[in-house]
């Protein structure tokens, strides 16, 4: 017989359900537990999304939403902060060191590379420590709403009950479709190709050549071991690249580049470990809720990485929900829609930023002004979300 998840009691503890369990999912279950509600969250990889990502550039913004779910310590002692960034030319000349602006405050790095996988198990472990119910390999089948709540009917023939239901299932969000928003993800014409690979020799911040076979080559430290690597260049049709061709894809590409780049590209040859996304662009309209359910992170926003900010905004999203639901105020629309309004400037900032940047380098526009552009957005986002 399917079960019917504990409900709580009227006026008693609400009950939220948050679907998927990458950044933003993680983070707002931990944050609405400090706060003593009852959360669910189901997440539909067995593994919880594990060893998924090969590395992660997290500036200030993300790593003030890190200390406020309270994995900082461990985050800082997993990863690698730097303070500046680096532009070269093709051959591994060095054109440009510059500060990063400190995002989230002179009292954290400006920025911190670590392992995705990494982040994600200090992020499932604060959940699990939470007391919050997990259930993976589980996705929902049937979402009806009322005037009350919402009832959920899950893939394992289980149920519930819930106040709310937090989408945070990413860029292809099934529950995103299922209450009616009718935005889909878009691709921006450009993709990259990202491997980790051990830690060259005075490599210390991240590094980006522009030009030469590819639009941009670079590279992060993740930790004092190891980096990840990333060449991007223009899409091209997904059926022309077969998985096993990745290593030497990726390689053809990376073998143009000097500096560190003989050495971190000796490293790509298992295709396994070499990852090619096309960028997407996606801003959901006028409001991220329908009813009681309500979009958070990569199922309402995303763009190009080229600022390093997708998990940050969603990290964001996720602290400023949280704020929101445990404060004073009545769970209802008005409350919902407050948090889109806290957030669609900010988030549609970064987005144009972001594919502005991108349209530049596709349209082989010479005299852009990156630079600019890039420290204009990040002084803007030194403001709290």
């Amino acid at each position: 017989m399917p079960q019917t998840l504990p409900q709580p009691s009227a006026g008693g503890t609400p009950a939220v359900l948050v679907i998927g369990g990458g950044a933003s999912g993680n983070a707002v279950t931990v944050l609405l537990r400090h706060a003593g509600l009852a959360v669910d969250l189901i997440e539909a990889r067995p593994d919880w999304n594990a060893g998924t990502g090969s590395g992660i550039t997290l500036q200030g913004n993300a790593l003030r939403v890190l200390r406020e779910i309270g994995v900082w310590e461990q985050v800082e002692a997993s990863g690698y902060t730097f303070e500046s960034l680096g532009v070269t030319a093709p051959d591994g000349t060095v054109l440009f060191v510059g500060d990063v602006i400190k995002t989230g405050g002179e009292d954290l790095p400006a920025t911190l590379g670590m392992q995705r996988p990494r982040l994600q198990q200090i992020l499932s472990d604060a959940v699990r420590a939470s007391g919050a119910g997990v259930r993976l390999g589980t996705t929902v089948e049937t979402l009806e709403q009322d005037a009350d709540g919402v009832s959920v009917r899950f893939s394992d023939g289980t149920s519930g009950r819930y106040d709310l239901v937090i989408a945070a299932d990413g860029l292809n969000s099934a529950t995103r479709a299922a209450i009616g928003i009718t935005e889909r993800p878009e691709p921006t014409g450009m993709a990259i190709w990202r491997m980790p690979a051990p830690r060259p020799e005075g490599v210390t911040r991240s590094d980006l050549a522009y030009g030469g076979p590819a639009f941009i080559a670079g590279y992060t430290p993740t930790s004092e071991n190891t980096i990840y690597a990333y060449v991007v260049e223009r899409g091209r049709d997904r059926a022309s690249v077969r998985p096993e061709s990745y290593a030497d894809e990726m390689r053809r590409l990376a073998d143009q580049y000097g500096g560190a780049w003989p050495e971190i590209t000796k490293h790509i040859t298992d295709p396994a470990k070499v990852n090619y996304t096309w960028f997407q662009r996606l801003l959901v309209e006028g409001s991220w809720h329908r009813g009681r359910v309500v979009l958070v992170g990569d199922a309402a926003h995303c763009c190009p990485p080229t600022l390093a900010q997708g998990a940050a905004l969603s990290l964001e999203d996720a602290s400023v929900l949280a704020e929101l639901l445990t404060g004073d105020r009545e769970w209802d629309d008005d409350l919902l829609q407050a948090y889109y309004e806290r957030r669609v400037k900010r988030v549609r900032t970064v987005v144009e930023a972001s594919l502005q940047i991108g349209q530049w380098q596709l349209d082989d526009v010479r005299d852009a002004d990156v630079p600019g552009l890039i420290n204009r957005t990040m002084d803007f986002l030194k403001e709290l979300p």
